[in-house]
């Protein structure tokens, strides 16, 4: 196969990362592509996992508010509950409640987890 060359394969390119090296300073977040690629899924949706994946990928826990997700993502609360919910119902979170006052416990889950029917 013949090589391009540099003039040619800038032409074929639809983007560039120019700054980046392997480990950023501000660290990166990897959503996986079933994710990122589910149209079952809104944008919102999509983000939201991402906010939680950013929170637990090296800790395997997280302590993010809905307000820190929120301000993070410059959404509303109520848009972030809205949206947990959402990833909820679709089986791609657990949300464990522990009582009044207290956080939530959340499991985020890389397959699509089924809800036991009631």
């Amino acid at each position: 196969m013949e090589r391009l060359g540099e003039t040619e394969q800038f032409k074929q390119r639809n983007m560039e990362l120019e700054g980046f090296d392997r480990i950023t300073v501000g660290g990166f977040t990897q959503v996986p592509n079933v994710i990122q690629n589910d149209p079952a899924l809104n944008l919102g949706e999509k983000a939201v996992y991402a906010q939680f994946l950013q929170y637990a990928w090296h800790h395997d826990y997280c302590f993010p508010s809905q307000e820190l997700i929120a301000k993070n993502l410059g959404i509303t609360r109520k848009s972030v509950n809205k949206f947990v919910s959402g990833l909820a119902a679709k089986g791609l979170l657990t949300i464990q409640r522990r009582g009044l006052g207290k956080t939530n416990f959340y499991i985020l889950h890389a397959t699509v987890k089924q809800k036991p029917r009631s």
